[in-house]
């Protein structure tokens, strides 16, 4: 197997990862993190309340909670104080990718694949993950929070991740884990790859429980079987 089979036609093939119930399980950090900073500011989060609103940007998740009145300075003095407590749980307590992760990663890089992580997190948080999981070696490129003005379903951050690997939107293939972020991948023109672990039910091309139960040839299949 030659290591550019992704670029055997001449077009490279990427594929772009979203993070949060896909690559990793950080739920639990997220809920700890946002309960703990917004009880400093009076508001006693519900476990319901985080449920529906994870996996939105900090500043549509705040206004939701506080409402619209809430200032631009306190959504950012606000989110900043969470996810740096966020990124210390990620160093202090550590991560682990979920099952097939890795071995999917190593593959698709041998094969060709350019890949890219793409998340409505900001940066520090990708970046920190990124190095608990010693994944850095795997991506091209990290598109996230601040690449970005609106959120999923808005195709906008998988447009930016391809954009930054310098791969066309038809041959790139989303890895998600959220509704939202299955139709923010239909929108831009992507495959999609869909998993369970979050969500009941996915409309993606792909649908499976785990990575770890996602056929070799998926992939290739996605994009036309380009061997």
């Amino acid at each position: 197997m030659s290591d550019s089979r992704g670029e055997s036609d001449g077009t490279p093939r990427a594929v772009l990862w979203d993070v949060d119930g896909t690559l990793v399980d950080s739920a639990e950090y997220h809920w700890l993190t946002w309960r703990e900073t917004l009880s400093g500011e009076g508001y006693e989060l519900t476990r319901a309340q985080f449920d529906a609103s994870f996996g939105q940007r900090n500043d549509e998740i705040l206004r939701g909670y506080f409402g619209e009145k809430l200032s631009a300075d306190d959504v950012a003095r606000i989110g900043e104080a969470k996810e740096v407590r966020y990124r210390e749980l990620v160093v202090n307590r550590g991560i682990e990718p979920l099952p097939g992760v890795r071995r999917w990663l190593e593959r698709l890089k041998a094969e060709g694949w350019r890949q890219a992580l793409a998340s409505s997190a900001p940066r520090l948080n990708l970046e920190a993950i990124l190095k608990a999981l010693g994944l850095e070696g795997f991506f091209d490129a990290v598109a996230s929070a601040e690449d970005v003005s609106r959120g999923k379903p808005d195709p906008q951050i998988f447009l930016a991740a391809a954009a930054k690997v310098h791969v066309p939107a038809a041959r790139c293939v989303v890895v998600e884990d959220a509704p939202a972020g299955v139709e923010a991948a239909r929108r831009a023109g992507m495959r999609r790859v869909g998993v369970l672990s979050s969500h009941g039910a996915l409309d993606a091309d792909v649908v499976v429980n785990s990575l770890a139960d996602l056929p070799d040839d998926t992939f290739d299949k996605l994009l036309g079987g380009d061997e």
